[in-house]
């Protein structure tokens, strides 16, 4: 668009999530939304890639003919073609529908650097199969051939429909709740529910010390995920504060109706792809578990519980305790330097 020439200097007290202040560059200061900035530079911190961890022990294990069985084999290739799919939503999302709506500088500023790291997701996806020799064709079409991966796909891509549109805008109430409703559905239920069957199930495999370097880059996309859906809580609970009008009674009953549909989407799908349980955790098990995290979805954006049960899994927190994805894999298996450190 055009530069605006003597145009008014950024007030602070203009600055939104949308309908804010919109400037021709992205001009940081002076800065409102300070937990976006956080994000940004936490996540630069824990920046990794899928080629520094070693893969030849999986490839070992993959080969072997006694080294995995047949449900085991099964739920790694499930595993890995829900997430190519999940992946490949929310890289969309965030760059396709998100950033072009968003006036704040410093969320955008995270926003950009989230969807570089739902890019190296994809390539680690990519590079485990690879290296495995695994066949291609069916891990990146499981979302076709799989009712249960097809069906959480669906779900979300059906309220994506509104802000996709190129003739979408914010600054009608109609319009900023649907944006809003997007958020919700993004964080809350992709990031925040449809993951963690296959997160539970990664971790089974880190547990039995089996398929370690794919565990390994799951575990860094846990991290990188938990982060994610704490920024997307924060969002949404920004927006609560900067247009309260749009956190009806009806909207927030429609948030609940939503998250209970997908926790029962979710546990669906962990029934069905491992219909005989993995590494001690069964059908039973699934449904609990994501009950109890959805539940804690809601929490955070102040509504509340639904299920009122206990976590089943309580090995889970040691990798996805939302409270300690700042801690998670502080060994880094290379030690980056900044430029002004290194020796040329």
């Amino acid at each position: 668009m055009p530069i605006t020439k003597n145009a008014p200097r950024v007030d602070v007290n203009k600055r939104r999530i949308i309908n804010g202040a919109d400037t021709d560059v992205v001009q940081l200061y002076p800065m409102k939304h300070k937990f976006a900035w956080h994000y940004y530079n936490t996540s630069n911190a824990n920046h990794w890639l899928p080629t520094e961890i070693s893969m030849q022990l999986d490839i070992e294990e993959w080969k072997s003919p006694t080294a995995l069985n047949a449900e085991e084999r099964q739920a790694f290739e499930t595993v890995l073609g829900f997430f190519t799919t999940a992946d490949s939503i929310a890289a969309n999302n965030i760059v396709m529908a998100f950033y072009r709506h968003v006036t704040s500088p410093e969320v955008r500023m995270y926003l950009l650097r989230q969807a570089y790291e739902e890019a190296i997701h994809t390539h680690a996806y990519q590079y485990i199969v690879e290296s495995l020799g695994m066949d291609q064709g069916k891990i990146f079409n499981m979302y076709r051939e799989a009712d249960s991966i097809y069906n959480k796909a669906e779900f979300i891509l059906s309220f994506n429909e509104g802000i996709f549109n190129p003739s979408f805008k914010t600054g009608t109430f109609e319009s900023d709740q649907k944006f809003l409703e997007n958020w919700c559905v993004f964080s809350l239920i992709l990031e925040g529910i449809f993951f963690y069957s296959s997160f539970a199930v990664m971790f089974g495999f880190q547990r039995q010390h089996k398929l370690t370097g794919s565990a390994e880059q799951i575990q860094y996309i846990m991290r990188d995920e938990s982060m994610h859906l704490n920024f997307g809580v924060e969002i949404i609970n920004e927006i609560k504060k900067e247009q309260p009008e749009l956190w009806t009674s009806d909207f927030q009953q429609h948030i609940i109706d939503l998250v209970k549909k997908a926790a029962k989407l979710e546990y669906t799908y962990a029934q069905e792809v491992f219909p005989k349980g993995i590494f001690g955790m069964n059908a039973d098990g699934f449904k609990q578990y994501i009950e109890h995290i959805a539940d804690r979805r809601l929490a955070r954006v102040g509504l509340p519980a639904q299920f009122g049960v206990q976590n089943p899994f309580p090995w889970m927190s040691e990798a996805i305790d939302l409270s300690k994805e700042k801690n998670f894999f502080e060994t880094r298996v290379t030690e980056y330097q900044v430029g002004g450190q290194l020796s040329w």
